[in-house]
């Protein structure tokens, strides 16, 4: 990854400037002690019995020294070393941030509202409501505001959770406990049992923990008889801390608790849990230094980037932004498209509509399967949808 290579290449750099930095620290110290060694000599004899000679010898023999040392050689080699790690470095940093990112660039027509209402529900996402209607504001977007309220909710939900009361999330679950059904969350189940947990560890009153239990956590116990016995076990334990029950009191399960009701609140609004301004900058972000050198092949090839409908290489921007199936032709080895999608042969093998045009040589001819024996026309191949 470049990631690696820079670091690699600063490490150099922080290791040569050391190194560097050591050594004319030892020639500096190197040279003190010698002018200081002379002078200490000149200070010890007779001054009285001093002719020019014998300063002369003590000043000949200090500056022979001093060629000996030959500290300007060493600290030439020395920042030399550090100047080539540098500008490599330098090199590598200006090829891997390449400040025109312009080039990357397609025309592509968005409607102004669309972005407006993004950037706006980023914000009112993020928690940021000041922003999102200064955003709103500013922009004259009336309808980018229609998820805010629904996120004031959220937030007022997870502010209540770090302050360790429960009350507005077992509501809010509650009331969408048909559409967590649907969803297969446990969520309501997990907020119960830590709400059960805290009236056993704060207020300390099994039988007031006992009782919730048997009010909020019996209706779930036929769909979870493994969690639930676990849930009564910590009954018997006076420090629950110090039991094989732990778990249940460690402060990251209302870290992970938070983290789901972001999700289901998301997913029941009909919203992803992460911002989609922030997934298209992210992808954007890891795509990026791959365009950047497409666009050079393709200057150079005197082709036309934005008449492009399809890249010529893949771009590999991680599994985490891969949300559908691709399908790629194994005889053409091409990704496939709305004009040419995935066909499927009677034999079970598929291949996309151009191979079969090829293969057929667009007529209604048997042609053979590239994969097996079996022979087919083109009129028995059937479209596959991802």
């Amino acid at each position: 990854m470049e990631i690696d290579s820079l670091r690699e290449a600063f490490d150099r750099v922080v290791e040569k400037r050391t190194l560097s930095s050591t050594k004319v620290q030892e020639a500096i110290d190197q040279i003190v002690n010698e002018v200081t060694q002379a002078i200490t000599k000149m200070q010890m004899m007779n001054t009285d019995s001093m002719d020019s000679c014998d300063h002369s010898h003590i000043l000949a023999e200090l500056k022979a020294k001093l060629n000996e040392v030959a500290p300007l050689n060493q600290l030439e080699g020395c920042q030399k070393e550090l100047n080539v790690a540098l500008s490599k470095y330098l090199k590598l940093l200006e090829k891997s941030f390449n400040p025109d990112i312009s080039k990357a660039y397609r025309n592509v027509d968005f409607e102004a509202s669309t972005i407006n209402n993004i950037i706006a529900n980023h914000f009112y996402r993020q928690g940021l409501f000041d922003l999102g209607d200064s955003f709103v504001h500013e922009c004259g977007e009336s309808d980018g505001s229609y998820l805010k309220s629904s996120f004031q909710e959220m937030y007022g939900i997870l502010e209540a959770m770090k302050a360790r009361n429960l009350e507005p999330a077992l509501s809010w679950a509650a009331k969408n406990h048909d559409q967590l059904l649907q969803n297969s969350s446990m969520l309501e189940l997990k907020l119960h049992s830590l709400q059960f947990v805290e009236i056993l560890t704060n207020k300390g009153s099994k039988d007031e923990a006992l009782q919730y239990a048997r009010t909020h956590l019996g209706p779930f116990a036929f769909m979870h008889e493994a969690e639930i016995p676990r849930l009564m076990a910590c009954l018997i334990w006076d420090r629950l801390d110090q039991s094989p029950y732990a778990e249940f009191v460690s402060s990251t399960q209302w870290e992970k608790l938070s983290e789901e009701l972001i999700h289901q609140f998301c997913s029941i609004l009909g919203q992803s849990s992460d911002s989609p301004l922030n997934v298209a900058i992210s992808a954007g972000f890891q795509g990026l230094p791959t365009l950047l050198k497409l666009t050079m092949v393709v200057a150079a090839k005197k082709l036309e980037w934005q008449a492009m409908k399809q890249l010529p290489v893949p771009i590999d921007i991680g599994p985490e932004f891969q949300y559908h199936s691709v399908f790629v032709c194994p005889v053409l080895r091409e990704q496939s498209s709305d004009e040419n999608p995935p066909m499927l042969m009677p034999c079970g093998h598929a291949v996309s509509k151009q191979s079969i045009m090829k293969l057929s040589k667009s007529s209604s001819r048997t042609f053979k399967c590239p994969y097996c024996p079996s022979e087919a026309v083109a009129s028995q191949c059937k479209q596959l949808h991802f």
